[in-house]
């Protein structure tokens, strides 16, 4: 199991084009859907965890399911193997971007890859809102997390109406999902 975690870390970290967001679609498709070494509400649960440690999302997540699955050597493997195809990628990349950064190609190339970049983060977090709001992420009313749903909503809205530091946001939201399952 440790190598295919390995490799699957390393196609993870090879085809997550648009930084950590997008490399949750990724991870989840290898650990939950291809290998199923993990179920939707557990990889949810690490995702969260990973979103709210310092550092990047995608090495944090890796590190998380290398933890939970094999232990030290699962972190080791699926760190590396999450972190070595983007360091030979960007070290090539920026080589070839400061040779020829002036070329009319590379700024079309570079203008033409934005759009799908933004497509794989909006589906990342399209992704963890459905899990977060849905029982077992399948969309049916009676499925709703309505306490979710409320501190989402809550938090969106202070997060845009009042520029609200997301380490309060995330902090106060703890906070209050825990006092309220405690009271219910």
């Amino acid at each position: 199991m440790i190598w295919t975690l390995f490799l699957s870390f390393i196609q993870v970290g090879l085809f997550s084009v648009g930084g950590g967001y997008a490399a949750i679609p990724l991870i989840q498709d290898q650990i939950v859907n291809i290998h199923r070494l993990m179920t939707i509400e557990q990889f949810s649960d690490l995702i969260t965890i990973a979103e709210m440690t310092p550092g990047p999302i995608s090495i944090n997540s890796s590190t998380f399911v290398g933890m939970q699955l094999s232990g030290i050597p699962g972190v080791v493997l699926c760190t590396i193997g999450c972190i070595i195809p983007s360091f030979i990628i960007c070290l090539t990349l920026a080589h070839i971007y400061y040779k020829y950064r002036d070329f009319r190609a590379i700024q079309t190339v570079l203008s033409a890859m934005r759009p799908a970049v933004v497509s794989l983060i909006g589906s990342a977090g399209i992704s963890i809102l459905l899990i977060a709001i849905f029982k077992n992420g399948n969309i049916a009313i009676s499925n709703i997390r309505y306490i979710e749903c409320i501190i989402f909503i809550v938090a969106l809205f202070l997060l845009r109406k009042y520029k609200t530091n997301p380490i309060l946001i995330i902090l106060g939201s703890g906070v209050i999902g825990t006092f309220l399952y405690l009271l219910i």
